[in-house]
């Protein structure tokens, strides 16, 4: 289904009401052919029954029907009905933004995605610290600096060394040396090692040494906040997230030396493929334009962009701030993945000042954005114009659904099924920005930031209640 179809397709939800909202969450793509997949089919098993799993309890009340407000896209469009007043949503944010659940400091901001009219704000050019809604940045300035398609390659080729072959990293997150990928498509060194002992034997070789280059990437590998078991140091050549077990998402402890722990999985593959691989696996550099033996690509940008939102994935966050870099022409590490970032969401004509992107994944308090850039940057993700950053919108996780959210906003909830957000959770630190569409058939984008709050659950509940406020405005 091409890109350009899923505005459609979110936008349309409310339309029909919650029943159709299913047939939403399934259809919106581009759909990542594992993780994404199993949602879809989870999805339709539920029949046309409602936007949540509701169990044994109360369906919700069909959202009511609105007229198309398709047939002219884009600012000025004449709409079947009038827009919202301003004050209205005001009255009903207003009371819900001053819970003292939020903290000392709130924020907040929600725009028309198909005029960018300002429908409310408040402190919406204050840069606060947005935990991991920062991702949305991260995600617009990949897809904005590589595309939806863009690949990363994992290759193997000959060493400089007589009898030596080179793994060479090119920060594919989503990597694995499991017979059976964790999550859907992506770079498998079980393929690589088919592939390169075919070549192998194809020239006669059946026994070599094995260097890995992981020096693509630039600077300390380990985050600013230490070792955490929500990231894996961030090196070019990582399988399964430095994953020991089978997970393939949520905090474990991670490998001390992610590189070689690939490099080392690689070469057992290879010897089950009748290659011989003496001594350990070292470190080598690559020589240049050396033309590989054989080479795995990544899930496409777009399918990496959904993982990341969905699951709130670090690792995938860390490496896609990289890979902008390196398409930007900056170094490839925290340094160099903010100056290149800043700089992409900047030329897309969004406000950005007092904004940091000290990270990708928004694991650092260091990072400021206002609620006013992250609508700015939704609205941006929903104009017909830029198919390219759509992936944004159809990877957040749906209300009453997927990833985050799966157990927020669900039952009788007027957001549950309709509602699309990326969460953010830090200690005293509480964020959501997404989409959802209103019972007049607008796409709104809105963003809810804060800090000091006194408890994560008090803060996610009466976060909640404003995005639900937004999803019931008419």
């Amino acid at each position: 289904m091409p890109l350009l179809k899923t505005w459609q397709l979110i936008a349309g939800s409310a339309a029909v009401g919650l029943a159709l909202s299913v047939a939403t969450v399934s259809a919106a793509g581009p759909w990542d052919s594992g993780q994404r997949k199993a949602e879809r089919d989870r999805v339709t098993s539920w029949g046309r029954t409602g936007g949540a799993d509701h169990g044994a309890g109360p369906l919700p009340q069909p959202a009511p029907s609105a007229p198309g407000v398709l047939g002219a896209v884009g600012p000025g469009a004449v709409r079947g009905q009038a827009a919202a007043a301003p004050g209205g949503l005001g009255a009903a944010l207003g009371p819900l933004l001053a819970d003292r659940a939020l903290g000392t400091v709130r924020t907040a901001s929600v725009v028309d995605t198909a005029t960018g009219q300002v429908l409310y704000e408040s402190g919406a050019r204050d840069a606060m610290t947005p935990a991991s809604a920062v991702k949305i940045a991260t995600a617009v300035a990949a897809l904005s600096a590589l595309g939806p398609e863009h690949r990363i390659r994992t290759s193997v080729v000959r060493g400089a060394a007589s009898g030596q072959i080179v793994l060479v990293g090119g920060g594919d997150p989503s990597l694995t040396a499991r017979k059976k990928a964790p999550a859907g498509s992506g770079g498998s060194l079980v393929a690589l090692a088919a592939d390169t002992a075919q070549a192998l034997k194809a020239a006669g070789t059946a026994s070599v040494s094995l260097g890995y280059d992981d020096s693509l990437y630039t600077g300390p590998a380990r985050h600013p906040i230490g070792v955490n078991p929500n990231l894996a140091l961030v090196t070019a050549l990582t399988a399964d997230e430095g994953r020991p077990d089978e997970s393939a998402s949520g905090p474990v402890e991670r490998s001390e030396d992610p590189s070689k722990d690939a490099a080392r999985a690689f070469a057992a593959l290879l010897a089950e493929r009748g290659i011989t691989v003496t001594g350990e696996p070292a470190r080598a550099k690559a020589p240049a334009d050396a033309p590989p033996l054989a080479a795995t690509l990544s899930t496409p940008l777009a399918g990496l962009v959904e993982r990341m939102l969905t699951n709130s994935d670090n690792d995938i966050a860390e490496a896609l701030a990289r890979q902008t870099a390196l398409a930007s022409g900056q170094p490839a590490g925290f340094e160099g993945a903010e100056k290149a970032v800043a700089a992409r969401l900047a030329s897309l004509g969004v406000d950005t000042a007092g904004s940091r992107f000290a990270d990708g994944s928004g694991l650092a308090r260091a990072d400021k954005v206002s609620a006013g850039l992250l609508t700015g940057l939704l609205a941006k993700a929903a104009d017909p114009g830029r198919p390219e950053l759509r992936p944004v919108l159809t990877g957040l996780p749906v209300a009453g659904f997927t990833g985050t959210l799966r157990a927020r906003n669900t039952g009788s909830s007027p957001a549950a099924g309709l509602l699309r957000a990326k969460t953010g959770t830090l200690t005293g630190v509480n964020s959501l920005a997404g989409t959802v569409v209103d019972s007049s058939g607008r796409l709104l984008a809105f963003a809810f930031l804060t800090a000091n709050s006194p408890a994560p659950e008090g803060a996610e509940k009466a976060l909640d209640k404003l995005a639900a406020a937004v999803a019931a405005a008419s």
